[in-house]
């Protein structure tokens, strides 16, 4: 099968859709000729490549403050192109919208959906999208959910025939996790894995830090527009030296990071699914999540634990110190491998 994945982000972008779309477009591409369709914005990428097997071909695009991914020059091309099956995602950007207009066989839509805009205006901007997205999802020959509460919110806003959505969750590499080694060292670590920006809930994690012992580091991975804001909130809690920001790691790195953190964090508002929280619990590290969208249905009290909205920082301070180190029971989570068989699947019935 010729197979065109249309996507707002891609490698080398570490965000939740680029990662999603990296893994199963790779082991797709084992069996089928697999090309991915994604925004260049920075225009410091190759106009074309070939990624282990997967063509990847980037179009100039205009992306403000990092989002939308508004890109005609990538519209003009799917409307000349021809694919067995077209798959997009994303429904919070420009490229999923467009995807409709290639000619296929099958068009297939992961939408990565959440609802909500990350700020007051954005969150008018999408309830203004929504009748070009029910559109989106109406064509869908099969739309797929990555989990059993972004399948609800779809069944909710768009009144989707539930035989049409098919659930399969974010993959991990377990191969990766099964390798970690840890290094000693002489501080405690949480580790915090997210876009920056302000829904994320990266500054509670800050915020957090002057109440818990010395010895407790925050490392942060991801970039973002709220960057700056949560350097300068560090300055004023003076816990700048306490913190290192990371952002844009190979794999290698990033399963570094995780090997050596003693805590994960995640306290989002909004989230589908959370690919940052499968793999701290792959790497067998206990987290605390915000009590709120999909992130309630990791919480089992034994390896995810959870706090409610609105953030209290002595309760977090609590249950950070009672947690950090702690040791973690085995957790069951899909491998990529069984994602991208299980997609292979839709695509072809």
């Amino acid at each position: 099968m010729k197979i065109l994945q249309v996507s707002n982000s891609y490698f080398p972008s570490v965000d939740g859709v680029a990662v999603h779309v990296r893994n199963i477009s790779e082991r797709i591409a084992k069996e089928h000729e697999v090309t991915v369709f994604t925004p260049n914005s920075s225009g410091m990428l190759p106009r074309e490549e070939e990624i282990n097997g997967v063509l990847v071909r980037r179009f100039k695009s205009f992306a403000p403050r990092g989002a939308y991914d508004l890109s005609f020059e990538m519209l003009a091309a799917l409307r000349e192109s021809q694919f067995d099956i077209v798959h997009g995602h994303n429904y919070h950007a420009f490229p999923l919208l467009f995807s409709r207009y290639a000619k296929k066989k099958k068009f297939i839509v992961t939408p990565h959906y959440h609802r909500h805009g990350v700020t007051p205006l954005r969150d008018i901007l999408i309830k203004l999208y929504k009748p070009f997205g029910a559109k989106i999802l109406e064509e869908a020959n099969k739309v797929i959910a990555v989990s059993n509460f972004e399948k609800g919110l779809l069944n909710e806003d768009f009144r989707i025939d539930d035989d049409k959505i098919t659930v399969i969750p974010n993959g991990v590499n377990w191969r990766g996790f099964n390798s970690l080694r840890r290094v000693e060292k002489s501080h405690k670590t949480i580790l915090y894995v997210a876009r920056l920006v302000e829904f994320k809930g990266v500054q509670y994690a800050i915020q957090v830090l002057p109440l818990l012992d010395g010895n407790i580091r925050l490392e942060i991975l991801g970039k973002g527009p709220h960057k700056e804001k949560l350097v300068r909130l560090a300055k004023e809690l003076g816990v700048e030296q306490r913190i290192d920001f990371y952002q844009d790691l190979h794999e290698k790195d990033l399963l570094d990071r995780y090997a050596n953190a003693d805590l994960f964090m995640l306290l989002s508002k909004y989230e589908a699914m959370s690919m940052a929280v499968a793999e701290a619990l792959a790497a067998r590290l206990p987290c605390i999540v915000a009590n709120i969208s999909a992130l309630s249905a990791w919480i089992d009290n034994e390896n995810c634990f959870g706090i409610d909205y609105p953030i209290s920082l002595d309760q977090l301070a609590g249950l950070a110190n009672k947690l950090i180190g702690k040791k973690i029971a085995g957790v069951e989570l899909w491998d990529w491998n069984d994602v991208a068989k299980q997609l292979e699947m839709v695509y072809k019935t």
